[in-house]
Parts: C-alpha cells; sequence; structure tokens
C-alpha cells in the first residue's frame, strides 16, 4: 500500500501519536507516496463532472493537504484558486509542488492557514471542494463545518465532494476500514491529543440531511470513469450542495 520513499513504521506510529495537526506536518514531505492521498482517477473524474457544471470563478480547496485537488479547481475556475489546511506542514508541500506559485506558470493560487471550522473569508467563492477531508470532523461538528462552508458561498455556489459506495462486509475492505476506525477509536480512548480520523464515522444520509439544513439544495453526479458495480450502481458519486436563496 505505500511507496517505497513513503512512511516507514516508526513515523507513522509517531504521527498517530499526535495532534492532527502535529501529526500532518510530520507526515507531510511523505504524504503522496501514501495510500492517504486522492488517487489521480478520481481527481479527473470529479474534474470531468464540475467542467460540465461550470465555468466558475474562484475555487476553495477545503483542507487541501499537498494541494493534489488545486488541479481539479485549476481546470474548471477561471479567476483563481485557494487552498486552505491547517497544517502548515502541508500548505509548505503545496506550495512547492502546484503550479501557479513561486513565480510558476499557471493559474494565479493562494494558501491560507486556517480551521474549516472557522473560515477567513466572506462569500468570496462560487464553487468549494474537498477531497477525504470528513473523515477528520465528528459527526456533531457537521453543522458548523457546513455552515462555515455555506458562508464562503456566493448565492448559488457549489460545495463538492467525491462519495465512494461503501464496500459489501464481505469484501477485505469492509474490514480493514472497520478495523482502522476500531483502532483509532480506542487510541483516542486512552491517548491524548486525539487524532480524528475515521473512514465510517458517517452515514451518507447524515451528511446530505445536514447539509440540506445548512441551506444547501443537494445532488448527486455518477462518476463514469470510476466503473459500476455488479448490481449497476455507481462505484463512485460526485455529491454537489448547491447554495440556496
Amino acid at each position: 500500500m505505500f511507496h517505497p520513499e513513503g512512511p516507514g513504521l516508526r513515523e507513522l506510529v509517531v504521527q498517530a501519536l499526535s495532534s492532527v495537526e502535529r501529526g500532518y506536518d510530520l507526515l507531510a514531505p511523505k504524504f503522496d507516496r501514501t495510500p492517504f492521498r486522492t488517487p489521480d482517477s478520481v481527481l479527473r473524474a470529479c474534474a470531468g463532472v464540475l467542467e460540465r457544471l461550470g465555468p466558475f470563478t474562484e475555487g476553495l480547496d477545503l483542507c487541501c493537504g499537498t494541494g493534489a485537488g488545486l488541479g481539479v479547481l485549476a481546470r474548471v475556475c477561471r479567476a483563481g484558486v485557494t487552498g486552505v489546511d491547517f497544517s502548515a506542514g502541508m500548505l509548505a508541500v503545496a506550495r512547492e509542488r502546484v503550479p501557479g506559485t513561486r513565480g510558476r506558470p499557471g493559474p494565479r493560487t493562494a494558501f491560507v492557514r486556517a480551521d474549516a471550522r472557522a473560515l477567513p473569508f466572506a462569500e468570496a467563492f462560487d464553487l468549494v471542494v474537498s477531497f477525504g477531508a470528513l473523515g477528520h470532523f465528528l459527526p456533531r461538528e457537521l453543522p458548523v463545518l457546513f455552515g462555515q462552508v455555506r458562508s464562503v458561498l456566493r448565492p448559488g455556489g457549489c460545495f463538492a465532494l467525491p462519495v465512494l459506495a461503501p464496500p459489501r462486509p464481505s469484501s477485505p475492505a469492509f474490514w480493514a476500514l472497520l478495523g482502522f476506525d476500531a483502532v483509532m477509536r480506542v487510541r483516542n480512548a486512552v491517548w491524548r491529543p486525539p487524532f480524528v480520523m475515521y473512514y465510517r464515522a458517517f452515514r451518507f444520509g447524515d451528511v446530505w440531511r445536514e447539509l440540506e439544513r445548512a441551506g444547501f439544495g443537494v445532488e448527486l453526479y455518477p462518476l463514469e470513469e470510476l466503473g459500476r458495480r455488479g448490481d449497476g450502481s455507481p462505484r463512485a458519486r460526485l455529491l454537489v450542495a448547491r447554495r440556496l436563496p
């Protein structure tokens, strides 16, 4: 699962016993060589859907990490893109790797260090994306998180995130994710500071309901490039929540 140049077992243990912020600061230089980075296939599929819904003017990558999702925004946003994350280490890597920074060619790109639960923007964006970040928030934090997303979107703006079909109980992936979450819950029960990262913390219906409560209209678009399951349902969809008046 890990690239030979990725983090070793000791590095992962040190990260897991740190706070979320400190853990990602430590992991940042090798993050793109771990399975935690959103695959390029998912990013390309999301960009394809957003191109059909756009174009957009200003885009925000929420919890941008090392900047993988900023390439999606660069394809669909005409004026500029912004990455926000609370890990200084992740942002430092993103600044080095993303075109448009340090004088290199590309769209206007900016980075801001901030907590997603207290975003320092007004109604500045017409598209917000997030890739793999929901696992860092507890269910009780969804109203605040989605309220913040709505507050930075212009009227009619969109919040988009990919949603993968859950693995079936008969698959190894189902038990691997269940085991990971169980280990993290035990770790957080006995060790401080907590490290919030869960793969199965939310039911899809809960996310949909909280988005509607926050003032969004929600739609789903199949990511056809990622294929379909045996029953014909998409393996992944793009959830697009549009800010209502």
